[in-house]
């Protein structure tokens, strides 16, 4: 049995397992994905995380994983499918085997939100796509249209506009959310042309995608970008549906957790971007990782000293 089995290898499940070693613990950290690293692996450049400016998300993931395997956490490639909760011991259910853990750690983050219009699914992977770090390179010299207003969407722009001789920044608001400084990046950018106030309607083509179809929010006309690619960058969904129905969400289907990281159910625990918080960064999900495992050891040592 483990003292702690961590669901997710993104930053907060990485320090999660980094601590529990070094604190003895019997951990296990399951990802399913083979290079895990969460979200930050569609980021082009992170430049707010302390001493390592303009590192790529993809080096900062590696470097991560890294250290913690240096330090001897065990990953194991597995999807989750659910927790059965025994009370003081948990079973983690997976594709092809199950677990047994005094406590388990939920740090299974978010994943891209659809616009669910036509013609998204069926041209995804065929002009569709929601990382333009990934496959931006599949579109270099031609024109694209990138879905979005936050730091996402127009980092995504930014990156696009180096490689393509035209960019569409199709936004619903008149204003970003994006951060005041990847904004002025934007701006100074002669090849993007934003869109304000609207919505994409449809995305069209026979073989890949050839053209959207545009919506204004104010008027109500239309209109058709030809486009070759279309980046969607219109926010996350927190990555939950195993565990509905056995800790407490709120309406956006985010597990309710507080800076202690206690669910509300005994023995399990949340962290990182898939709980209830202010901020979802980086350096938020490396809090949460060490703040669960200090929970998890006082969660372990009242139950020892009730039996």
């Amino acid at each position: 049995m483990y003292d702690v089995l961590v669901i997710g290898a993104g930053p907060a499940g990485i320090t999660a397992g980094i601590y529990a070693v070094r604190n003895k613990l019997n951990a296990i950290v399951l990802e399913k994905n083979y290079i895990g690293g969460g979200q930050i692996l569609n980021t082009l450049q992170i430049d707010n995380y302390p001493a390592l400016p303009s590192i790529s998300g993809i080096q900062l993931a590696k470097d991560m994983r890294h250290h913690a395997e240096t330090l001897g956490v065990v990953f194991k490639t597995a999807e989750v499918t659910g927790i059965s909760d025994n009370g003081n011991s948990k079973i983690v259910q997976t594709v092809s085997e199950d677990f047994e853990t005094k406590t388990v750690l939920i740090a299974t983050g978010t994943s891209h939100r659809m616009l669910n219009v036509p013609g998204e699914s069926a041209f995804l992977g065929k002009g569709v796509s929601y990382c333009a770090t990934c496959d931006g390179v599949f579109f270099k010299e031609k024109t694209v249209a990138v879905i979005g207003g936050g730091n996402a969407a127009v980092q995504y722009a930014i990156f696009l506009a180096r490689i393509c001789p035209k960019v569409h920044l199709v936004h619903r608001r008149d204003t970003f959310r994006a951060d005041r400084a990847l904004q002025e990046q934007l701006l100074s950018l002669s090849t993007v042309q934003i869109h304000w106030n609207s919505r994409v309607q449809a995305i069209s083509g026979t073989n890949t995608v050839t053209s959207i179809d545009l919506a204004d929010i104010q008027t109500g006309s239309l209109s058709t970008l030809h486009v070759q690619g279309v980046f969607i960058a219109v926010g996350l969904v927190p990555n939950t549906k195993p565990f509905l129905e056995l800790v407490r969400t709120n309406k956006e289907g985010f597990i309710e957790a507080a800076e202690d990281c206690k669910t509300s159910c005994a023995g399990i625990f949340a962290a990182g971007d898939v709980r209830t918080k202010l901020m979802r960064q980086i350096v938020t999900a490396l809090s949460d990782g060490a703040t669960a495992i200090a929970s998890i050891e006082q969660y372990m040592l009242a139950i020892s000293d009730s039996m």
